[in-house]
């Protein structure tokens, strides 16, 4: 576990988005165990490789006009039970982190692992949120 120190930056870089952390399992179960809309849940890292462009790409993407109903966050490694329990909401998807899924009603409906998070820009990441938030967020997925 890295000191909490290193972490605030990469956690606030979230928060001050209007991103909830969720730091415990209580918390991520009270939020995901029977959630009806769409909540984008974001599994944050210290790997400079793929969270580096994961967060602003997040930050990029709420700005688009269609959103989730919620947004929250935990923190891998470090918050390890909310991290647990927030991949066992992501059936069929193996443990990683950055990792951002897209739950609607309760379902992954979108997934971006960290292999298709590496190596990309912030706005090709982003890119992919949006169009993902326009299939299955808002009045017209409904």
């Amino acid at each position: 576990m890295y000191p909490e120190q290193l972490l605030i930056p990469m956690r606030e870089e979230l928060t001050r988005l209007g991103v909830e952390e969720l730091r415990t399992a209580d918390a991520v179960d009270a939020l995901l165990a029977d959630h009806k809309g769409t909540a984008l849940v974001v599994v944050n890292s210290v790997c400079g490789c793929a969270a580096r462009n994961a967060r602003p790409a997040i930050a990029i993407a709420l700005q688009h006009a269609t959103t989730p109903d919620t947004s929250v966050t935990v923190f891998a490694g470090q918050d390890r039970e909310a991290t647990d329990r927030a991949r066992g909401y992501f059936t069929g998807y193996r443990p990683s982190s950055p990792s951002i899924a897209l739950v609607k009603d309760g379902d992954v409906a979108f997934m971006l692992e960290r292999h298709q998070i590496e190596g990309r820009s912030a706005q090709q990441i982003a890119a992919d949120l949006v169009n993902a938030f326009d299939a299955h967020c808002g009045a017209a997925a409904h």
